[in-house]
């Protein structure tokens, strides 16, 4: 058995199904994984997957070309997807991928492939998918911007999934002339948006974090109006945490103005 070892990204996992399909090892032969494994087993050969932007391009290309670009971001998405725990898993997320991509390339209508619900590969790829469609919708409607004191529109999130791709996407066709950044704090990556250009997504691991405490004086004024309204319409009786939880989950209430501290600038 051969084991391809990846990157835990979207051009890793493409650079993975590139190389696993050239080498010509048969597909009943190859396991694809974002795991670097604990125990090495003498009867299999594991290699590691360089992360290959022109090889990801290419899988990127074909897969859009057979597929349609539907089923095609349903394959982003689950490469997108957190995965916690490979040993809970019924099939590792690179796995499940690689698989639906070798069967719905098999099919005379690749684009059919997610339909094939009964494969486990193909269940757990749109299950990947789901999650991190879910998280990002969510997240288009919990999203709150702040401006910051340099006028730069900021937002913070502490998503489960690489949901940046949908969110820079997203924002710059709404906001095309707002500078604005949004930042995983889970993952140290940020988009961002200079006014009338495209978006990159960007580490940050030398953020300023100092700075993005300091808000606008505009900023600071609104927050406080929107707290008074906020907690001004609350009826005590009615009061539901529960409910309100279930509406608005305790991992996204960090990030909103209703439920956090405001600064004392």
């Amino acid at each position: 058995m051969y084991i391809f070892v990846c990157e835990d990204s979207i051009d890793g996992i493409f650079t993975g199904i590139y190389d696993a399909w050239a080498s010509r090892y048969g597909h009943v032969n190859i396991v694809l994984t974002t795991h670097t494994p604990d125990n090495y087993s003498l009867f299999e050969e594991y290699i590691t997957v360089q992360t290959d932007y022109e090889k990801s391009a290419k899988v990127a290309h074909t897969l859009q070309e057979r597929m349609g670009e539907e089923t095609y971001q349903e394959i982003c998405q689950a490469a997108l997807a957190l995965e916690a725990d490979s040993h809970r898993q019924p099939i590792d997320k690179a796995e499940a991928i690689y698989k639906t991509v070798v069967l719905a390339l098999s099919l005379t209508d690749a684009g059919r492939v997610m339909n094939y619900l009964g494969e486990p590969c193909v269940n757990r790829t749109f299950q990947l998918s789901r999650s991190t469609f879910n998280e990002a919708h969510h997240l288009l409607g919990f999203l709150r911007f702040q401006e910051l004191e340099n006028g730069i529109l900021f937002a913070q999130i502490h998503p489960k999934n690489d949901v940046l791709p949908f969110l820079g996407e997203h924002f710059s066709d709404r906001l095309p002339e707002e500078n604005f950044m949004i930042y995983d704090a889970t993952r140290n990556l940020a988009v961002l948006h200079p006014k009338g250009k495209g978006f990159f997504i960007t580490d940050t691991g030398e953020l300023n974090q100092e700075m993005l405490q300091r808000l606008s004086p505009q900023e600071l004024a609104y927050r406080r109006l929107w707290r008074t309204f906020f907690e001004s319409i609350a009826i005590e009786s009615r009061k539901n945490p529960k409910l309100q939880n279930q509406n608005l989950p305790k991992r996204f209430q960090r990030d909103i103005v209703e439920f956090t501290e405001l600064p004392n600038n």
